[in-house]
């Protein structure tokens, strides 16, 4: 998605006004525009609601631009689709040329959008709302954790065939590159894992495992799997050095030194399943992705 200006016709109207009608929005979907920096008169910026604008009047706004998405099922309130790894969920800035608004938006509209976060390298399963109403119940279902979870991974080493790791985490305060980078503590969140081994690949001395997170944490595997030495294969984050994270953040080394430097040319974590009841229906939607060829050839080197 590219932010782009638009220029808008009528003088003469109070700012929120002249929103409201070039635009067909509401008062306040006018002034939460206005409030987040994105109306200009004469190439300055708009801070007052009531002003009256006369000159060349333009709004910043995204343009859409879909690539194509692949949507493994749907229904009149809500939508699950494969989020490809390396797209953003949401915009992260006007800088940003694309992320997964751009399809959601041009499939559904304005008013869709994702009920839960998968970050940048996640790939799999992810839930979209096509409406106000199921935003609300679904997010509250996940808040609840109501909404049973299943990863797959493909991490270092040969793994026990079945285990469940149990240990509290909390951001690390004292890291300056991420604001999102955990850590294990005792005085952290309860965070419970339950892991199963699927396959191990002698070759590549690493194992694909199923992973269901009994709690919400953000990184929870990535950071349940790092701890007992078994670390997902491309994780860019944890385990390594501050100079490689920064590398890899700033996208300053090619796919080649990434699979040196983390096991894999991306985070080798895939959104497999999501099950829970909606509306007194039971839903089981699993991802069709071959997650475990396409994981291997991102380890290939």
């Amino acid at each position: 998605m590219a932010y782009i200006k638009k220029k808008l016709s009528d003088n003469g109207k109070k700012a929120f006004r002249l929103l409201m009608d070039e635009l067909k929005i509401s008062m306040h979907e006018a002034q939460k525009l206005i409030d987040k920096k994105r109306l200009f008169c004469n190439g300055v910026l708009v801070k007052e609601k009531n002003k009256i604008l006369d000159g060349i009047i333009e709004l910043i706004i995204y343009e859409n631009n879909p690539k194509g998405l692949d949507i493994v099922y749907e229904n009149e309130d809500f939508a699950a689709i494969e989020k490809p790894s390396g797209v953003l969920t949401h915009p992260n800035g006007r800088n940003c040329t694309y992320s997964l608004c751009d399809e959601i938006w041009h499939l559904w509209g304005k008013k869709a959008c994702v009920a839960h976060r998968l970050d940048k390298e996640t790939s799999g399963i992810l839930l979209v709302a096509k409406h106000k109403n199921s935003q609300i119940e679904l997010k509250t279902m996940f808040e609840k954790r109501l909404v049973q979870k299943s990863y797959l991974a493909l991490v270092k080493g040969k793994t026990e065939k079945e285990f469940i790791v149990n240990e509290k985490m909390d951001l690390a305060k004292d890291y300056d590159i991420s604001k999102t980078r955990m850590h294990i503590c005792e005085n952290g969140k309860e965070a419970s894992t339950q892991f199963y081994t699927l396959e191990y690949f002698e070759n590549l001395d690493a194992s694909l495992v199923l992973a269901k997170p009994l709690t919400g944490r953000q990184h929870q595997i990535r950071l349940h799997l790092f701890h007992v030495k078994h670390k997902i294969l491309g994780d860019p984050l944890y385990g390594l050095k501050k100079s490689q994270i920064e590398q890899i953040l700033d996208d300053k080394i090619n796919k080649e030194e990434r699979i040196q430097i983390t096991g894999a040319k991306r985070l080798l974590l895939h959104s497999f399943s999501l099950e829970f009841t909606y509306k007194g229906q039971k839903f089981l939607i699993q991802s069709k992705k071959n997650i475990k060829d396409e994981f291997l050839e991102e380890r290939i080197r």
